[in-house]
């Protein structure tokens, strides 16, 4: 199986949902805490970066930041690291609906997507909304995570 078959979804989310350990979007999944994931082996970081920004668009997300972590590092601590953005992204419908349930959700706005190298491949990683807002008890507010986490896994493996 080559990256672009590999989709990797939170644990706690496939829990919430009922999912278990299913398979979703037909391809294979593993689990993790709190972020979609798919790496893209022997990819080009800047072609996998334009897939990305595609992709969220598709799925009504702008990007209203980027943070070149990379040329962060060497500028501020002279640190090189490999390649990694962060991609803050979002859906200005869901975050409407999610501001109108809860004034102060704006301080985890926007949806941050990162894109890194690792190794000869490319990782993209979304932050899971339902994981982030387990922090707030709202069942209209998890509600409008869910969604928002199914646009981002779309998203995800549509790149």
């Amino acid at each position: 199986m080559n990256g672009y078959d590999q989709i990797i979804f939170t644990r706690s989310v496939s829990t919430a949902l009922g999912l278990g350990d299913k398979s979703v979007h037909k391809q294979e999944t593993n689990m993790m805490d709190y972020t979609i994931n798919r790496l893209f082996d022997s990819a080009d970081f800047d072609d996998i970066t334009k897939r990305t920004r595609a992709a969220l668009a598709e799925k009504g997300f702008g990007v209203l930041t980027e943070i070149d972590v990379k040329a962060t590092m060497k500028k501020k601590l002279e640190a090189d690291i490999d390649p990694y953005l962060i991609l803050g992204a979002c859906n200005p419908k869901m975050a409407f609906e999610a501001i109108k349930i809860e004034p102060r959700v704006g301080a985890m706005l926007p949806c941050n997507v990162i894109v890194r190298q690792v190794g000869s491949g490319v990782e993209v990683s979304a932050i899971d909304p339902v994981a982030s807002m387990t922090a707030i008890d709202n069942d209209a507010l998890q509600s409008v995570a869910g969604q928002v986490r199914d646009l981002l896994a779309e998203a995800v493996s549509q790149i």
